[in-house]
């Protein structure tokens, strides 16, 4: 007798919402390398930015819906390695490094891998164990979106200055192998994914939020500048609160243990 037929099951919308997403995301890092042979350079800059965009909503909302996956992480991964590692590196060797020979290509080559590798440990230390709740507060070295966008910072003020020094292949290529290092660091940085607003400054940050969306679409590339000089910035501070945070738990930890090793009874032994 032949044994029956196995169907698929149905799949609520809202677990399909955030692959949906996922795969805008992904088509928009693709337009930044046609945008890119096509030497339309500030739509390739913005489709890698709208890639960005999508990238931190589709997390968010699988969250909110509750349409997390296996399926969904794995896409995602995949969808950041094109977005942040092959596109942005294409985007620049065509816009400064197609004429500087070797270097140029394995300076791409580099920032492919590392951030191949960065994002193949993301997804490794998230399933470790024993880790404190305040570690989800920061990242192991630089986010693939954040890199992108570090790596880019040459053409994205260029856009503003006009200028030949920032269109140099040693000037890209520079900023190109520090983000690569970043990307596989061990620095900690700010996830900036579990910031609570106090009740009293929900409005003003609402309202904050709104200038700096204004400014974005007035202003774009002088915008996005600040913005990545603003978060570079932050980076030491993110490293230095971290360790502050890992030295406070060890000193915690030590405490009873150089309590008991003292000989001295703990409250529960102790006569009345």
């Amino acid at each position: 007798m032949e044994a029956p037929r196995q169907r698929l099951k149905g799949l609520h919308i809202n677990r399909m919402i955030p692959n949906m997403l996922t795969l805008l995301a992904l088509a928009a890092g693709l337009s930044a390398l046609r945008f890119a042979l096509l030497e339309r350079w500030e739509h390739a800059a913005l489709a890698i930015v709208a890639a960005a965009v999508l990238d931190g909503l589709d997390g968010r909302i699988a969250r909110i819906l509750k349409g997390a996956t296996k399926f969904g992480a794995e896409l995602d991964s995949l969808s950041d390695f094109v977005c942040f590692g092959v596109a942005p590196a294409m985007v620049l060797y065509l816009w400064a490094l197609s004429d500087a020979g070797p270097f140029g290509w394995a300076v791409v080559l580099v920032l492919c891998m590392c951030c191949a590798l960065r994002l193949a440990r993301f997804n490794t230390d998230g399933d470790s164990p024993n880790q404190p709740a305040w570690s989800r507060n920061f990242f192991v070295g630089v986010p693939s979106p954040a890199g992108a966008g570090l790596v880019m910072f040459p053409m994205i003020l260029w856009f503003h200055l006009e200028s030949d020094f920032l269109r140099q292949p040693v000037v890209v290529g520079f900023f190109m192998l520090v983000g690569a290092g970043l990307l596989v660091s061990r620095i900690r940085t700010y996830s900036f994914k579990k910031i609570r607003v106090a009740p009293g400054w929900v409005l003003p940050c609402m309202l904050g939020i709104g200038l700096y969306l204004a400014l974005l679409v007035s202003t774009p590339w002088i915008t996005l500048s600040i913005s990545l000089v603003a978060y570079a910035a932050s980076i030491p501070f993110s490293a230095r609160a971290y360790r502050a945070l890992l030295r406070k738990e060890h000193e915690s930890i030590a405490a009873p243990s150089a309590h008991s090793a003292s000989g001295q009874p703990s409250d529960d032994l102790s006569s009345p």
